[in-house]
């Protein structure tokens, strides 16, 4: 039997073999990395046997913890039976009885369910439906060719997904490659583009979004959005009224909403759907990360009866949608999605869910009072802490100091894992996270801010 490999061995073999995603590698191979082997609960635990609390779900997809015995069984039972079979010709049990449960849960009127297998396809089958049903469906209502979106957003890191994003530090290479779009600002409340405050402010910010679709409704086949709160842009919570406003115009002027719930989706906001907090119905939803529980590489495109019907005609006619991968209706991931959803309602997720944002509420306010805090955004159980040089100005770190790259390094040694998104502290941890767990996460995360020196 061969020798397990040392920590040593694997650091060496990863810094000579691999290329990490959104890592400065040049950095990296001056590190030792940090090698987790293995899960339990809330815990992530290394090769050296030392255990770090979650505090970003690995990264935004784990909901009931790591190593749910529901979850695991589900994948072992249908190991048993077959791992993959092709979705295009045939079908499988799972994915039917998935899609069957994701039409029962979601917003009302989401009918049809398309495969794939990760946020940002989810995103790009979306823009496609949209694209091809206005010209099937509606052919004399206009080009309808592009989109719509809010600055600042970030739908995924395929072409089309970038091209419906606004985040300059990652999309701007990329230019040259991306279709033309219509952008407009964000309700960046602490950082108003427009100078006003909530809520005297009457949500000025949705005036110039209607002005756009208005004047170009013919050319806009959809307007796309992160429901209740912009996950990668730094946590940017809507006010309360602002994605029904969004609902109501996309309607009037006859432009789809389609609602990205890939990071926001499956309790992260509170609710099983973001869009579910302004009782709206997005004409196409994309989901993913805690569609399996983070366990399986799955997505989801869901639309309407209207939108489905657009699709449909003879062979010869070629209304087909043509898309699709290997991978579609993985029966593994459909069969631990199933399981996902099972937890949710013995668990009784969702209604034990409110009391433990509260708390998080409660022990996130006292962080305000540190120095270099300048916002604390919440939304459920996701949370953004912007870290600012001056409170006063809001003048932001330069992104070269690496301020919130320095507190995660700081709380890692205090056994929390965080991702910064520039200057803004993400906490996400499961939904099964208890109290005390979470109390022990707010505490290491101000303990770590606090450290932060720069002299």
């Amino acid at each position: 039997m061969a020798r397990k490999p040392t920590t040593q061995q694997l650091a060496n073999w990863d810094r000579k073999y691999l290329w990490h995603p959104f890592t400065q590698m040049q950095e990296w191979e001056q590190e030792n990395p940090l090698i987790i082997e293995r899960g339990k609960g809330s815990y992530l635990i290394d090769t050296e046997g030392k255990k770090y609390l979650d505090g970003t779900s690995s990264i935004w997809v784990n909901l009931h913890g790591h190593r749910h015995p529901v979850l695991d069984r589900a994948i072992k039972k249908q190991l048993d039976k077959i791992a993959h079979s092709t979705f295009l010709g045939l079908t499988n049990p799972p994915a039917i009885e998935l899609a069957r449960e994701l039409v029962r849960i979601a917003p009302q009127g989401l009918t049809r369910v398309f495969y794939s297998d990760n946020g940002s396809t989810a995103v790009e089958i979306a823009l496609k439906m949209a694209v091809q049903y206005w010209q099937q469906r509606h052919p004399k209502a206009g080009p309808k060719n592009t989109f719509l979106h809010l600055k600042l957003a970030y739908h995924g890191d395929t072409i089309g997904a970038v091209s419906v994003g606004n985040i300059t530090l990652f999309h701007s290479r990329f230019k040259p490659l991306l279709f033309p779009t219509l952008e407009a600002e964000p309700p960046y409340c602490y950082r108003c583009p427009l100078n006003l405050t909530y809520p005297s402010c009457k949500m000025a910010c949705i005036d110039p979004i209607e002005q756009i679709l208005k004047s170009r409704h013919r050319d806009l086949a959809g307007f796309i959005i992160e429901p209740m709160m912009q996950a990668a842009a730094g946590m940017i919570p809507q006010p309360a009224g602002y994605l029904k406003r969004i609902r109501e115009l996309c309607t009037k002027y006859h432009v789809l909403l389609i609602a990205d719930e890939v990071a926001t989706g499956f309790g992260r906001t509170g609710k099983m759907f973001a869009c579910e907090h302004e009782t709206i119905t997005p004409d196409l939803m994309a989901v993913s990360k805690g569609l399996t529980g983070g366990y399986m590489p799955l997505a989801v495109t869901l639309t309407t009866d209207d939108i489905y019907q657009g699709f449909l005609g003879t062979y010869d006619e070629f209304k087909t949608f043509f898309h699709g991968h290997s991978f579609t209706g993985n029966p593994l991931g459909c069969s631990v999605a199933l399981a996902n959803l099972q937890v949710f309602r013995q668990e009784k997720t969702l209604s034990r869910l409110p009391s433990k944002i509260k708390m998080l509420n409660r022990w996130l306010k006292p962080l305000g009072t540190i120095s270099n805090v300048g916002d604390i955004r919440q939304s459920g159980f996701m949370a953004g802490i912007e870290l600012v040089q001056d409170k006063v100005t809001k003048e932001p770190y330069p992104l070269s100091v690496k301020a919130g790259h320095r507190v995660a390094a700081i709380a890692r040694s205090k056994r929390l894992i965080l991702r910064p998104i520039g200057n803004v502290l993400v906490l996400m941890p499961p939904l099964s996270t208890t109290a005390e767990e979470l109390k022990k996460m707010v505490k290491i995360l101000a303990e770590s801010i606090e450290t932060l020196r720069f002299d």
